[in-house]
């Protein structure tokens, strides 16, 4: 990954962000990526799955504690720069809040101060919830078919511990994008009647 300066994450200002948020293999990506083409925007990827890819291809090995870090500033880095390329809308795959989450999952609680400070500091005009109602896809990187209800709740539990604004969003793919649309459109409304 390519050293670069993280700044505060004002560079968004005017921009509404946007978050697919949520445990693994509940659609987050696939809606991410219509999202994007309906509004013809930029969408940001999971930097999670990049790093594991490459971690696993390099050295066979999976993720660990000491990854976390590095992990989320590469997040930071493909948003910033998306940021950059966007005039109004950003849809964002993932963000620090959902690494906090996994990191408390799994290291029994350990969470970076990087991670804590960034994830609390940075704000997102929405997130989208997806829901554990579409079907479990298998991959290399995903371990938890069977905790699904258990990490949704977690998910849900982190959002209102931030007080963050948030929809669940269920359904089948064409559902999930028309909800999505009228709640972003809703957004984008409030937006200009504050103009």
């Amino acid at each position: 990954m390519e050293e670069t300066t993280l700044h505060t994450g004002n560079e968004s200002d005017g921009i509404l962000k946007i978050v697919l948020y949520g445990p693994e293999s509940t659609g987050k990506t696939t809606l991410a990526q219509d999202l994007a083409a309906y509004y013809q925007t930029l969408w940001v990827p999971e930097y999670m799955r990049i790093y594991l890819e490459e971690k696993r291809a390099s050295f066979g090995t999976s993720i660990t504690q000491s990854d976390l870090v590095p992990i989320a500033k590469g997040q930071l880095i493909l948003e910033e720069k998306a940021l950059k390329e966007v005039k109004n809308l950003l849809i964002c795959d993932t963000n620090l809040l959902e690494i906090k989450v996994y990191s408390k999952y799994y290291y029994n609680g350990f969470v970076p101060d990087f991670i804590l400070k960034e994830a609390t500091r940075r704000k997102y005009d929405i997130y989208l919830l997806t829901y554990i109602d579409v079907p479990w896809e298998p991959d290399p990187l995903r371990d938890r078919p069977h905790h699904r209800a258990e990490m949704f709740h977690l998910f849900e539990k982190e959002l209102i511990s931030e007080g963050a604004k948030y929809h669940i969003i269920k359904g089948n793919r064409a559902h999930r994008l028309q909800e999505s649309v009228k709640i972003i459109d809703q957004l984008i409304a409030e937006k200009m009647s504050s103009l």
